[in-house]
């Protein structure tokens, strides 16, 4: 079909023009409200959205580029001398002297400097700059400011395979430096890469550490020598003990031998106070504690196995896994074991099963910790499962005080070496907790989430000020105490003692009043026996009651035996029978 002609109008002038006019309200439909349909109705869940007028604004952390020190050192010599004078030729020198002190010059000089230098003399002489203006004077009880700590710095292993810090010690001499022993705990978790060196780090520079010590076996534990601050001993995995001079470098200058060595991990090492000051003592899992002098450590000098029943059966003992010494009581010293008990030995009996004198028994696990309070030598503190617990020597059968279940494991725990009532533990969830059982004894006075791993090791520097955590990533974290939780508070020795003194009453209060009960228990069940005495003598012993249970046994057993032979011989010979008669039918047929 073709298009003949083609009309075109614009889309806004079709359709009718629309006009507009004004008329009264007409009410085209009324819905009156029907209350069935309110029960179907269904509320709409308001839901609330904020503006912000402002820009977005972003916040990022930047942390520069870790500075690097590192620590030379120069030697100086005897210099300034003319280059055809020799100074190690004492002639030379002599001659030179005397014409230099013949040179009006050098005269004129010392002339001058003279009435300078006794002018400096006579002052220093008149005022001392030394002086302590108020040592005699009472402290002045600071302000109660809430417990805080800070994080000074962070010692982490420079190795890639990171490993846990079981063991930490402080330098003797001031605790400028900080000896941290690494190793793997977890069974067959050590990989063949894995760094066998522990450090010694100077607390000033976590860049990189002083010194490394190189052990034959992964250190486990170790201890700097109080007396001599260049050497220290240490406990390996594999069971030797190894003793370092730092002056003679990083490998051990003696090692014992494997045969007389530990047979399992060494978990604590102590030096002991002797006259030489080269005695130390070991304690291993494999339940023994041995005796060292470091000079020879061909073999150890004594021998205890930790056997309860005190016969020195190696095949019975506990294994040990913590140890305390104090110089104070320098023939006693405790021992906690992975079974949760707690030796208290005599080391100067003299005979094997003299040396263990008692046994505490308090926790469900292995007792990590163990220390004497350094004020009252008396009570000690002990770490396992999950609570801390405080001890009096005179009672055995439970503890004087203990701390509730934590959420997470206690690992380790010590004293504060300053103030008394304060004891510092870490856990495995990573926090460092610290008590004041004279401020409040359910809850910690302050906790520190230190990292994210969990904490195995802790040390107290010995004014109470530093704190040393180790980590299982490796990571020795140093922090700062505020003074209210390192310096001595007035009258805390006196309120501490009297609250041992009360808790140790009430403990042995309650201790008769058990053993009472437990008499009249025993009472009352011989006085049953006693009135159950005729019966009784016509009774039978225990063994003729086994032997007549035996025998009646044993002929019920015959007689179902003898009767299962009866029916099954009656049953054969039925079925013979019927088979004959089944045999002549079939010839017939």
């Amino acid at each position: 079909m073709e298009i003949v002609h083609v009309y075109t109008k614009l889309r806004g002038e079709f359709g009718r023009q629309c006009l507009f006019s004004d008329r009264p309200a007409e009410l085209l439909v009324d819905v009156p409200p029907d209350p069935s349909l309110g029960l179907q109705f269904i509320q709409k869940t308001p839901r609330d959205q904020a503006v912000q007028a402002c820009r977005d604004m972003s916040e990022h952390q930047v942390n520069t580029e870790r500075f690097e020190s590192d620590s030379c050192g120069i030697n100086h010599v005897e210099g300034g001398w003319p280059k055809d004078v020799d100074p190690d030729e004492m002639e030379q020198t002599i001659r030179f002297r005397k014409k230099v002190e013949k040179d009006e010059g050098y005269m004129n000089s010392i002339l001058q400097l003279g009435s300078i230098m006794e002018h400096c003399i006579r002052q220093n002489n008149a005022v001392d700059i030394y002086q302590l203006y108020f040592e005699d004077e009472e402290e002045v009880e600071e302000s109660l400011e809430p417990p805080s700590a800070k994080t000074i710095n962070v010692f982490r292993d420079p190795n890639e395979v990171k490993r846990t810090v079981t063991g930490l010690s402080w330098h003797p001499d001031g605790g400028r430096k900080l000896a941290a022993a690494y190793s793997c705990l977890e069974f067959q978790r050590a990989t063949r890469d894995m760094s066998l060196d522990s450090y010694i780090w100077d607390i000033e520079n976590p860049n990189r550490p002083e010194m490394t010590l190189k052990p034959a076996s992964p250190l486990v534990c170790l201890d700097y020598n109080p007396k001599d601050p260049h050497t220290l001993v240490g406990g390996s995995y594999n069971g030797q003990i190894a003793y370092w001079d730092t002056r003679r470098g990083s490998q051990p200058v003696e090692l014992c031998s494997v045969e007389q060595s530990h047979r399992d991990p060494v978990y604590k090492i102590i030096w002991l106070q002797s006259k030489t000051g080269t005695d130390a003592f070991s304690a291993s899992t494999d339940g023994q504690v041995l005796w060292w002098d470091v000079r020879k450590l061909s073999e150890p000098t004594e021998r205890l196995v930790l056997d309860p029943g005190r016969e020195g059966n190696l095949d019975r003992a506990l294994g040990a896994i913590s140890l305390e010494f104090e110089a104070t009581m320098p023939t006693k010293f405790m021992v906690g074991t992975e079974q949760g008990v707690v030796f208290s030995c005599n080391r100067k009996a003299k005979t094997p099963s003299e040396k263990i004198v008692c046994t505490y028994d308090g926790h469900h696990g292995p007792v990590y910790a163990l220390q004497r309070n350094p004020f009252f030598p008396k009570n000690f503190l002990t770490v396992g499962d999950w609570t801390a617990r405080i001890w009096s020597e005179d009672i055995k059968e439970s503890s004087i005080m203990w701390t509730k279940y934590q959420m997470a494991y206690l690992m380790d725990a010590c004293w504060s070496p300053s103030r008394p009532s304060v004891f510092f533990t870490v856990k495995t969830d990573g926090v460092l907790d610290v008590w004041d059982i004279l401020f409040k004894q359910n809850d910690p006075t302050l906790s520190l989430k230190v990292c994210d791993k969990a904490l195995y090791s802790l040390r107290v520097q010995d004014n109470g000020r530093l704190v040393a955590c180790g980590s299982q990533q490796g990571g020795a974290t140093l922090l700062e105490m505020c003074s209210g939780l390192s310096t001595l508070q007035k009258n805390e020795k006196s309120l501490l003692a009297a609250m041992f003194e009360r808790e140790t009453k009430r403990e042995k209060i309650l201790e008769a009043r058990q053993r009472e009960i437990r008499l009249k228990e025993r009472s009352r069940s011989e006085q049953s026996r006693e009135d159950d005495g005729g019966r009784e003598d016509g009774e039978e012993s225990p063994d003729q009651l086994i032997d007549r249970a035996e025998k009646d046994f044993y002929s019920v057993v015959e007689t179902e035996l003898r009767r299962r032979r009866d029916d099954m011989s009656k049953h054969s010979v039925k079925e013979k029978r019927e088979k004959k008669r089944i045999e002549p039918q079939d010839r017939t047929g």
